[in-house]
């Protein structure tokens, strides 16, 4: 009977979890129908059947990591099972029986006497989602009630049981010392509701990277700002011309994106990175753009930025975003960016200090645009959309001097945008 295995994900991914099973036991699958989906480091994968058959076994549950190279799952390819599967119904043992032989869980021989076939009668079948959140939490599960018509206890059950408050002692025991009751916690207390939600691969990973980062480079933020002006009346002057010609629309991000590259090349630190003790300098320009998804932050990257046009730059940042949004970034989508751009200002951001994404050594932050008084000069002011911008760095090799240059060219080419149709 074929195996199903975990394919190769990527170089620098080994393992994910099973994040949901698009297909039950004793379905039939055709081959390359997608049947389970699993969760990595950086998106989430859609594993394929490699031929046609019915799907009998499923040795991994939703929750449980898995490894490459690992089973988890079988397919008949004969299609004899699906008739197996239709044909038996399942019945309620009877009380005084044992409960019904589950597949992949420990069997106990019928010759077991004495406290072996004691343990036995209390045997609890369980999947080993169930059983690893009840170690987590101290249950025994063999008081967890469950809806399953073979008395398989699955995760879900585990995680709606309420333990049972302790009996109060009786009125003869008034020789044993009375025991203070220990006090209730805030996830026991009723009036206080708390839910534990289990941190998904990509956040866990996220926060593990963020506090790396944070550990290991020598992060420092300078910060200038930028009067948008100009750019918005480009904007205003020519969107519906600009869509009409290649049905995108111009935003913010090309010019950000056109500007950042024009000062990576004259600030080549910048789009580096540090390994060991060498530095690899970058000479072409993969521009990461971060986006907020639904799991969590993900940078896709935009490829060769210095080689594509404006509407080149926000056609694929809009293909990105729409894959992020439905989930169907690909492993190589968000690999190899040299320098990245995160905008905080579209959920309302005035001002924030971004965090590298390793092993990049420079990160562009964009924030909310706001009407501030400028001084036109000693006599006049004028009411200008502004925007703070932050640039983070690692100070190893970049220097404050090149950071702060880095962020005023930035702000100039912003400024009077003409140019950086002269910067290519």
């Amino acid at each position: 009977m074929p195996e199903m295995k975990v394919p190769e994900l990527a170089e620098s991914i080994s393992e994910g979890t099973v994040a949901q099973w698009l297909k039950q036991v004793g379905e039939q699958v055709e081959k390359g129908e997608y049947i389970v989906e699993l969760e990595t480091d950086k998106v989430n994968v859609e594993l394929m059947a490699e031929e046609s058959g019915v799907l009998t076994q499923v040795l991994k549950e939703a929750g449980d990591i898995v490894k490459v190279g690992e089973t988890i799952a079988m397919i008949d390819a004969s299609g004899e099972a699906a008739a197996t599967v239709e044909a038996t119904p399942v019945q309620e043992a009877p009380a005084t029986e044992a409960k019904p032989e589950v597949k992949n869980e420990q069997a106990v021989p019928e010759q077991a006497k004495g406290p072996a076939k004691e343990e036995a009668k209390q045997w609890t079948v369980a999947s080993p989602a169930a059983r690893k959140l009840a170690r987590e939490r101290g249950i025994d599960l063999s008081q967890v009630p469950t809806a399953d018509p073979i008395g398989r206890v699955r995760k879900q059950d585990v995680e709606t049981y309420q333990t049972p408050a302790p009996k109060p002692a009786t009125s003869n025991s008034s020789a044993v010392p009375a025991v203070e009751p220990a006090k209730k916690t805030d996830a026991e207390d009723a009036a206080k509701p708390v839910e534990r939600v289990r941190m998904s691969r990509r956040r866990q990973t996220i926060a593990k990277r963020l506090v790396e980062v944070q550990q290991t480079a020598a992060m420092l933020t300078t910060f200038n700002e930028v009067d948008m002006t100009a750019v918005m009346d480009i904007r205003k002057r020519r969107k519906d011309k600009f869509f009409e010609q290649h049905d995108v629309r111009l935003g913010f991000m090309s010019f950000f994106t056109k500007a950042v590259v024009a000062a990576l090349k004259q600030f080549p630190l910048l789009n580096a990175e540090i390994q060991g003790d060498e530095l690899l300098l970058k000479k072409y320009y993969d521009i990461g753009v971060a986006v907020a998804a639904e799991e969590g932050l993900v940078v896709p990257v935009v490829r060769d930025a210095d080689r594509l046009s404006f509407a080149g730059i926000e056609s694929s940042i809009g293909d990105l975003a729409v894959k992020a949004r439905n989930n169907k970034l690909s492993l190589k989508d968000l690999q190899g960016g040299t320098f990245t751009i995160t905008n905080g200002g579209v959920f309302g951001s005035l001002l924030s200090t971004p965090i590298l994404n390793a092993p990049q050594v420079g990160i562009l932050g964009m924030h909310k645009i706001q009407l501030r008084p400028v001084a036109i000069d000693k006599d006049h002011s004028e009411n200008r959309p502004m925007m703070y911008i932050a640039l983070s760095y690692d100070h190893r090799i970049v220097d404050g001097k090149e950071a702060v240059s880095f962020l005023a060219m930035v702000k100039d080419l912003l400024e009077d945008p003409e140019t950086l149709l002269l910067e290519g």
